[in-house]
């Protein structure tokens, strides 16, 4: 389940500002219609997805896992700078 993408805008003033009135008068250019996805590729996604953490946890020594932990946790407790 995907999240519909938003119009992309111009950062552009003037241009933003044209294209907020064409939509508002109805004569904006039709939107562009989303790419569909091939079946096999998403199958192949999903397949990926599924078994990924588990395989690569099984390929892992104990030392590698834990190291790995460690590393996830400083990550999620660490100050971030903005």
């Amino acid at each position: 389940m995907s999240v519909p993408k938003r119009p992309r805008r111009s950062r552009d003033p003037v241009q933003a500002a044209h294209q907020a009135y064409l939509e508002i008068i109805g004569e904006a250019p039709p939107a562009e219609p989303e790419r569909e996805k091939s079946p096999a590729a998403i199958a192949r996604g999903r397949l990926g997805g599924v078994k990924g953490g588990k395989a690569r946890a099984a390929k892992l020594t104990p030392e590698e896992r834990a190291l790995s932990a460690s590393k996830a946790a400083k990550a999620r407790w660490a100050v971030r700078k903005d």
